[in-house]
């Protein structure tokens, strides 16, 4: 038997939580095809296979949690099955243990006994004929529905009550068939968030300060060139790159709002580390673009679709997010009008985006129809003034709003 065990993957990370199986108990699989999904607070990694044989022994099932170093299963090395690479049941089954028995996957084995369920009454769905958890629960599902009673034949309408006879308060919506629950313990990335979130107000002196940005020349420029950019660079051109790029000149006029405290000592940071907040296949994740200061538009286009598909796919590494001297949150894809984004640890500022609405505004005077959009500043005021916090704010409307001083550096 050779072990698998949970592996190193990132400094201080001494505890995973395991996400999907790949492979089903007893399954043969190749040496280095992947075993099993594992979250770490930071992001997914998946587990080869160490020698190619048959899977084992699985003693962490999915949401359950492990240490760095456990064995969450084994590999039993013995010829390669025939056909399809599928091995049948009893070729599967280890010594002892009957084809019947080998055929019911550990979580199906738990529903079943915990139901007091015969197997053989069960559709088996999976590879081989397994009996997988999800069959039982259709099982159990079917089961309920079947003892569900008929509706009653429809009888005439009884006469009204009389004002002295109350009738009972009751519901169908307070029987408890009606009011299921689900316990499922949170995921690594959940438990950071919530760890780093609670931190910043805990730690942090955090205020928000707000302004609105008319997006019609960033608008203008974008359909202008759109189609050309595409073209060349082999990516779209959108509105984070715009607001990247911008950020990095208010945190060169403003450095405070790219420094952080340790212990009695402000560090300020000379180089422009930018998280983009993205909503991934495991929640919001914020993957960050190193030296912004040093990316052109293409190239911070490119990274941020390049972080999105590995979000999506649960494929970013611990060192995707890692670092950060300041975050940028676009809430406004989800449409959100308005927010106040909470500061990411140990940094000292995060920058929200809202949605683009049209709006009256006046303009030399007269009352004209623009695309408009909030913007808020978080900062921690411990190390940011609010003169420093307004100004930074205008600095990006006012880049936005005039988009050559993007290249113009004014």
């Amino acid at each position: 038997m050779v072990e698998v065990k949970v592996p190193t993957v990132g400094e201080s990370i001494s505890e995973v939580q395991i996400g999907r199986w790949l492979k089903q108990q007893d399954e043969w699989v190749e040496a280095d095809e992947d075993l099993v999904e594992i979250e770490t607070e930071k992001a997914s990694v998946q587990i080869p296979s160490p020698s190619a044989g048959y899977l084992r022994n699985i003693t962490k099932q999915q949401d359950e949690f492990a240490k760095v170093g456990d064995v969450i299963a084994q590999i039993e090395a013995g010829e390669a099955p025939s056909g399809n690479g599928s091995a049948s049941a009893s070729a599967a089954a280890p010594s002892g243990e009957s084809a019947d028995d080998a055929r019911v996957m550990p979580a199906a084995a738990r529903l079943i006994a915990e139901h007091n369920l015969n197997p053989a009454d069960i559709k088996a769905t999976g590879p081989g004929g397994r009996l997988l958890k999800e069959d039982v629960l259709d099982h159990i599902s079917g089961a309920t529905i079947s003892k569900v009673p008929a509706a009653a034949p429809k009888q005439p309408a009884a006469a009204p009550a009389k004002a002295s006879e109350e009738r009972p308060r009751t519901s169908l919506m307070t029987s408890g068939e009606h009011r299921a629950e689900e316990v499922k313990p949170l995921s690594m990335l959940r438990r950071t968030i919530a760890a780093r979130l609670v931190e910043a107000q805990h730690n942090a002196a955090l205020l928000t300060t707000f302004n609105e940005i008319d997006m019609e020349p960033v608008k203008e420029l974008r359909s202008k060139y759109k189609d050309a950019f595409q073209k060349k660079h082999g990516v779209k051109l959108g509105f984070m790159s715009f607001f990247a790029k911008a950020a990095v000149e208010a945190l060169r006029r403003f450095p405070a709002v790219n420094s952080e405290i340790r212990g009695n000592n402000i560090v300020y940071r000379h180089y422009y580390d930018i998280g983009i907040a993205i909503g991934g296949g495991k929640g919001l994740v914020v993957p960050i673009l190193r030296n912004v200061e040093f990316m052109s538009f293409a190239d911070v286009e490119r990274a941020i679709s390049d972080f999105a598909d590995d979000a999506q796919a649960n494929r970013l590494n611990p060192q995707d997010l890692d670092g950060g001297t300041f975050t940028i949150s676009n809430g406004g894809i989800y449409g959100s009008l308005l927010s106040t984004p909470i500061v990411n640890p140990p940094q000292s500022g995060i920058l929200g985006l809202h949605s683009i609405q049209d709006r009256p505004v006046a303009v030399n005077g007269e009352v004209v129809i623009r695309p408009m959009m909030y913007v808020a500043l978080t900062y921690d005021h411990r190390v940011v003034d609010g003169r420093e916090a307004v100004s930074f704010l205008r600095v990006i409307k006012d880049v936005l709003e005039d988009p050559a001083r993007l290249f113009l550096e004014v």
